[in-house]
């Protein structure tokens, strides 16, 4: 009988660890777990007091040609001295690793180990250092044009609120705020005076998850896999609605999002059109990464992303959000 064909599959830790003890030159000792499935799997690589990350993209996530433009942004922030999470060559001088998995060929690249952990809640003097860190980056990447998405507004709102129609009703009271709430957030970006809007490359996925952080306070950023063009304000304005939704403490949350700001104008100044669009762009990230979520569906377990799931998150988030921060309509 033929193999059933496959879309998705999660492949050995332990013989990941064999092939990149080959491709890489390492001796024996590697050891390799993963540490998260998604959309793009992590795993964790050991070889004697060294550590790496192993990301094995999902098939036909990214191209190679993607994979090379956010490596040669990494390698560009490297340089500048960033406190970033770099790639890593192989024994041929290669960084994307091929793997030939049930459902198709595969990519990988070796990262650089975060040193540190992840903290969901930490003081506002490392939000501070955080701001600072992001201005630098931003200073690198000011201007600087990737040949990946640019972050349009059709991209992050149109596109994306089509992949929610699998998964919720159109004749639902959260589809019809939905609606109403991505024709506002249009409104107020295609207004916006983009003459005050810095552009370049983009993270777009700066929080807690993605950041490690060592019991000296040293911060490491990582994950640029939905780097991109667009507004640098997209990164500043991601990392406030994180804050919103981590820091329930009101007060505390208030007085952290100030230090972030400070540290990031101790280094670069954040124009007024920018502050003014913040809430905006925030709101609209939310709505492209749920349209993320339910365009790779086979990534996610269907325990959770599902009709109520995306009810609940659209009511407790996202519209709690727009309607404290962008706008009280409806």
């Amino acid at each position: 009988m033929e193999n059933f064909p496959v879309i998705s599959s999660i492949l050995s830790a332990d013989h990941v660890g064999l092939m990149l003890s080959e491709r890489y030159g390492l001796s024996d000792g590697v050891s390799c777990t993963l540490l998260k499935a998604g959309i793009n799997h992590s795993y964790l690589v050991i070889h004697a007091a060294d550590k790496f990350i192993f990301r094995l993209y999902s098939l036909n996530w990214r191209s190679d040609l993607e994979i090379n433009e956010e490596l040669r942004l990494l390698g560009a922030l490297k340089e500048k001295g960033s406190p970033v999470s770099f790639p890593l060559k192989d024994v041929s001088d290669q960084y994307i690793q091929y793997l030939d998995a049930p459902e198709g060929r595969r990519q990988g690249v070796l990262f650089s180990f975060a040193e540190g952990d992840k903290q969901l809640n930490f003081s506002a003097d490392l939000h501070l250092k955080v701001g600072k860190e992001m201005a630098k980056i931003h200073q690198t990447t000011l201007n600087l044009k990737l040949e990946r998405i640019t972050y349009s507004p059709k991209a992050v709102l149109e596109d994306s609120f089509l992949n929610l129609a699998r998964f919720l009703p159109a004749d639902s009271e959260e589809s019809a705020w939905m609606i109403y709430a991505k024709q506002y957030l249009s409104d107020e970006m295609n207004k916006a005076d983009i003459s005050q809007l810095r552009s370049g490359a983009v993270h777009l996925d700066i929080w807690f998850d993605n950041m490690n952080i060592t019991k000296d306070g040293e911060v490491t950023i990582f994950d640029f896999d939905f780097c991109g063009n667009g507004w640098l304000a997209y990164d500043i304005a991601y990392y406030i609605l994180q804050l919103h939704s981590t820091e329930k403490d009101i007060s505390q949350r208030d007085l952290k999002i100030a230090s972030f700001l400070k540290g990031y104008e101790s280094v670069t100044k954040i124009t007024d059109e920018e502050k003014r669009m913040l809430p905006v762009l925030g709101v609209s990230l939310y709505f492209f990464y749920l349209g993320v979520q339910c365009e790779r569906y086979e990534n996610w377990s269907n325990v959770f992303l599902n009709e109520t799931y995306l009810k609940r998150f659209i009511n407790l988030l996202v519209r709690k959000y727009f309607e404290e921060n962008v706008s009280s309509e409806r």
